[in-house]
């Protein structure tokens, strides 16, 4: 089984999600990425479980990610992920983050400021050149969730 690091990326219209223990967070109109492991048993199968939520909402939220996941406002368009053994998450999303995280969201493991994080614009060419900066060769899965469309 592979086990690796990945980026879930959405795009929203603006709006206010309760975020479990974090509360009442309010999300700028824009692009999120969300940076995670799937260094555990199932290695990279934890990205299935990622976008089957997204898709279905089959699921009750347990951690930081499920609630943006599950949220109406939040589509899913694309994951990027690199095969690798490493712990080098923290590592990603500290090349990645500019101050604009949500803070505590999705870091409550580790000490970093957030695993979420904003941009105006669909980051992706700056996701790709991160996972290369770390020598990882990423993939990209498209995912489109259609939901929040009629939203925006």
């Amino acid at each position: 089984m592979d086990k690796g690091i990945y980026c879930l990326v959405f795009e929203n219209p603006g709006c206010v999600v309760r975020i479990g223990a974090l509360g009442e967070i309010t999300f700028q109109r824009g692009w999120h990425i969300y940076i995670g492991s799937a260094l555990g048993s199932g290695g990279l199968k934890r990205l299935m479980r990622h976008i089957s939520i997204a898709i279905r909402h089959d699921r009750k939220p347990k951690w930081h990610v499920d609630y943006i996941l599950t949220s109406p406002f939040f589509s899913l368009y694309y994951t990027i992920h690199g095969v690798t053994g490493d712990r080098l998450e923290c590592l990603l999303a500290n090349i990645l983050n500019d101050n604009s995280g949500v803070p505590e969201f999705g870091c409550s493991d580790c000490s970093c400021t957030s695993h979420l994080l904003y941009r105006r614009d669909d980051p992706q060419q700056e996701i790709l050149a991160a996972f290369r900066k770390l020598q990882l060769d990423p993939v990209i899965k498209t995912i489109i969730n259609p939901q929040v469309k009629d939203n925006i």
